[in-house]
């Protein structure tokens, strides 16, 4: 499945794994118990709740939430230090975890010329000695 983590628009990629998995139209009706119209109806939509979203991923046996990560690891700005007196009560979760999509992802720009080493290290917050890591290990 090729991503484009700039743009999400999950029903294309809702539909797209419908369509490498070869599901049925009629199984997903019944998943979700609604109409052809309905499911249809969903696979247009640039975006759709979070209950929705986890059931298509239970469906399609594949994490959909994933890519909005992938989304915000890229684009999302640097953290700036918190307000010691500030609790966060939500659980915390690495920003620095770079899957194997991304890895391409950033690899593809990097050989494409479409932007230099630096440019990535700038814009999406890579680390040097973590892009060059990339580059020994990955580069077709």
């Amino acid at each position: 499945m090729q991503i484009d983590f700039k743009e999400i628009n999950i029903g294309i990629y809702i539909r797209q794994c419908i369509t490498e998995r070869g599901i049925e139209i009629s199984r997903i009706c019944n998943f979700f118990k609604c109409s052809e119209n309905e499911v249809n109806d969903m696979l247009c939509k640039k975006s759709t709740d979070t209950q929705t979203l986890l059931h298509w991923s239970k469906l399609l046996e594949y994490d959909f939430f994933r890519l909005y990560t992938q989304h915000l690891i890229l684009y999302s700005p640097p953290t700036k230090t918190r307000n010691p007196e500030y609790k966060d009560t939500l659980p915390k979760f690495r920003k620095n975890i770079y899957t194997k999509e991304i890895i391409d992802f950033i690899l593809e720009i990097l050989e494409t010329g479409y932007k230099t080493k630096g440019q990535i290290m700038a814009e999406y917050g890579i680390p040097k000695t973590t892009l060059h890591k990339w580059i020994s290990k990955y580069k077709k």
